[in-house]
């Protein structure tokens, strides 16, 4: 079964990063890539998300579309990035998400398979 690790860390911390630091935080992703792959779990997909003032969200109401900049929510913490892993149940997926580099902390959430 698939499942979203979904990465949440607060923004300030990415506007005070140096390149020194932005490069070890890639190095644990790679390394937790790895570790994924000697212990059997697929990563099938994921990216590193822009801040969040570089969102527009989209609004459904009253039959009209209401565009507004930013993200959805007004949170200290934002949606930094994500990976789409195979794990054999929500446990396994949990231990996946414990190894993973997060900021502040990380949802773990079943992805629905609409392929058939």
């Amino acid at each position: 079964m698939k499942y979203m690790l979904m990465l949440f860390d607060n923004e300030d911390w990415w506007n005070t990063i140096t390149e020194e630091e932005i490069a070890e935080d890639m190095n644990k992703h790679d390394a937790f890539a790895a570790w994924c792959a000697e212990q059997g779990f697929a990563i099938t997909g994921g990216a590193a998300l822009q801040a969040s003032p570089t969102a527009t969200t989209l609004r459904r109401g009253n039959g009209e579309v209401l565009v507004t900049d930013g993200p959805y929510a007004e949170l200290k913490e934002h949606l930094g990035g994500f990976y789409i892993i195979e794990a054999r149940d929500l446990d396994q997926a949990m231990e996946a998400a414990r190894h993973c580099p997060m900021g502040s902390g990380t949802e773990v959430r079943p992805v629905w398979d609409i392929s058939s």
